[in-house]
């Protein structure tokens, strides 16, 4: 039953990425301020968790030194402000089915960051390697069909009339030109390289500070404070910081809530639980999830040349899964022979010592 679990989990977090990214387009098309919605997102993440790490976590929590304190504050800023900002300000250009179909590339720019920093090997002789290596170039390929070939005859709509309508003009069309289409697209690509550099860089930060919902915590922190920084330097219109009872409030709530908190959690736990594959191959299911939302909600309608692209970037996604499911299972094989020899070894030596009694 506890296996089923994990299942269950990772379907919940793509639901929750899913309506969140439905939400967001709405609120940042009705004005809410990307940097604001990060601040108060991240504070309220901050007082839910904080209570719960310093009771649970108070003798497995290590001692803060300059040098954690620095990695966790460049943590902070790839994964939650450059990536989250960078990201809004991209979904501000596009649709939410294109943000998450985009949003499948992270695995391989991954593994392109990872080879580079030298934290990846490729044996090119080798069929894991070649399926990583091949993934990554499919999905990068993809992407950029995805991002620029805005072509081919529009497929057909869920509804006739949007449930929700915050664009003015025809059904199903979001009024982006192919110059915003590609800047969005670019935006969002751009945001997914930070949360893949930060995904390498939580791996070594969770080894010298291992208390999970701690570091949660101060990431939460400091990207509140970040973020505040860059709202008082860029935004500075105190209307910016007035909440009232909207569809702008139920989506600060809902992320603070729901996912800098909740969904923060789950995958932290499914992780270490299971793996990165493990939750990897469950991100096509935010298309999957936001395109049916949008379909209804916005009654949008995807081009010819998008669906070519999504097609190309989740079939990338698996062969990078797929190499990198493999190399665990070589590694894990291979620890195995190595605990077999070593115990023939100990029962030959405990064998001959009787023998020579004898």
């Amino acid at each position: 039953m506890k296996e089923y679990t994990f299942y269950i989990a990772m379907v919940v977090v793509q639901l929750a990425y899913g309506g969140s990214n439905i939400l967001i387009k709405i609120s940042l098309d009705k004005g809410l301020s990307q940097l604001v919605f990060v601040v108060y997102r991240h504070l309220i993440a901050m007082l839910l968790l904080g209570p719960f790490a310093y009771v649970l976590e108070r003798k497995q929590r290590p001692s803060l030194s300059f040098s954690i304190i620095t990695k966790i504050f460049v943590l902070s800023s790839l994964g939650t402000t450059i990536h989250l900002n960078v990201y809004y300000a991209g979904l501000a250009y596009t649709s939410p089915t294109v943000a998450s179909a985009l949003s499948n590339v992270s695995p391989s720019l991954t593994f392109i960051i990872a080879l580079l920093l030298r934290m990846e090997k490729v044996k090119i002789a080798s069929m894991r390697s070649q399926a990583k290596v091949l993934g990554t170039v499919i999905c990068i390929c993809g992407s950029l069909v995805f991002t620029f070939w805005k072509g081919g005859h529009l497929l057909k709509g869920f509804v006739e009339k949007p449930l929700i309508n915050i664009h003015a003009g025809s059904v199903g069309d979001f009024k982006h030109s192919k110059q915003n289409w590609i800047k969005g697209s670019a935006l969002i690509l751009i945001s997914h390289i930070a949360w893949s550099g930060w995904l390498i860089l939580q791996a070594v930060v969770t080894k010298v500070y291992p208390a999970r919902l701690s570091l949660t915590t101060m990431i939460c922190f400091f990207a509140a404070l970040q973020s505040c920084l860059l709202a008082l330097f860029f935004d500075r219109k105190p209307t910016s910081w007035k909440l009232e009872w909207d569809v702008n409030l139920l989506t600060i709530v809902y992320s603070g809530v729901v996912l800098s908190a909740l969904v923060y959690y789950l995958q932290t736990w499914c992780i270490s639980n299971k793996g990165p594959v493990f939750a990897a191959m469950f991100s096509p299911l935010l298309l999957i999830f936001v395109g049916i939302f949008s379909a209804i909600a916005f009654a949008e309608r995807l081009h010819f040349g998008s669906l070519i692209g999504a097609f190309l970037i989740v079939a990338g996604l698996y062969f990078v899964l797929w190499g990198k499911r493999a190399d665990n299972n070589f590694v894990v094989g291979q620890s195995d022979q190595i605990g077999k020899h070593q115990s023939d070894d100990s029962k030959v030596l405990e064998i001959s010592p009787r023998m020579s009694q004898c």
